[in-house]
């Protein structure tokens, strides 16, 4: 995958505040073969006229006139992508040179590839929601299928979408993404990956994530009921990831 083409596939909702910053870390990283799609749902805000405004045949911008929910616009993003390794991407973080090179790399062997993250700012790791203890994936359990899915379940593991990618070739068996799904579409890449052994993790950092009030991934433990039913949606996304 030496001449590997990059789509980045991002989904922006009134994100004017950070989403210039992000693009400008992405299209420095990016070569010229690569492109930057992005699926903007439905925002009130001025983000589309942000990103209508940096000059760079590059990006290609998708602006939709409702609002469908992030899991949705990523997946019209990814369904769009035309590289053969798909990025995705949130729109308030910032990427770490070298992260495109890191993902090229280790999907030459796998067919889903998850990072580290880092906190914008002071670069150190992402904490635990439930122990605060610094939250990491290691390449050495890459492979331990049931472990990694345990962990998915019970809501300890840090899958982002924002620090993980596809290879091209996956893109038919993980979209579309399972009807009932509302939330975690990263989760679910996760969840098929591992129940096909085609997870891969990265040990370096390749994001440092913006933590604020507006985060669509929760940096607290959630309620009871939301748990409980995030937890009967990942059961059903694992029975269905069996089934393709």
């Amino acid at each position: 995958m030496t001449a590997a083409r990059v789509s980045v596939c991002m989904a922006t909702y009134n994100g004017s505040a950070y989403v210039r910053e992000q693009l400008e870390s992405i299209l420095w990283e990016l070569e010229p073969q690569d492109e930057v799609i992005i699926v903007d749902d439905a925002s009130r805000d001025d983000t589309a006229a942000i990103i209508r405004a940096i000059d760079d045949d590059r990006i290609r911008l998708q602006v939709r006139e409702s609002n469908v929910g992030y899991v949705r616009a990523f997946e019209q993003a990814m369904a769009g992508a035309r590289g053969d390794v798909i990025m995705l991407s949130d729109q308030d973080d910032v990427w770490i040179p070298g992260r495109r090179a890191a993902f090229v790399e280790a999907l030459r062997g796998a067919g889903v590839a998850a990072s580290n993250l880092v906190l914008l700012g002071s670069d150190a790791p992402l904490p635990s929601p439930i122990r605060r203890v610094p939250w990491r994936l290691s390449s050495r359990r890459s492979r331990q299928r049931v472990r990694n899915e345990l962990r998915i379940l019970a809501g300890i593991a840090p899958y982002f979408g924002c620090a993980m990618a596809v290879r091209r070739d996956m893109l038919p068996r993980v979209l579309p993404f399972p009807s009932f799904l509302v939330e975690s579409h990263d989760l679910w890449l996760a969840t098929f990956a591992n129940a096909h052994g085609l997870l891969v993790h990265i040990d370096q950092p390749t994001i440092r994530r913006r933590l604020h009030a507006e985060n669509t991934s929760p940096s607290r433990p959630r309620g009871i009921a939301a748990v409980l039913r995030a937890r009967l949606m990942l059961a059903r996304a694992w029975m269905a990831a069996l089934g393709r």
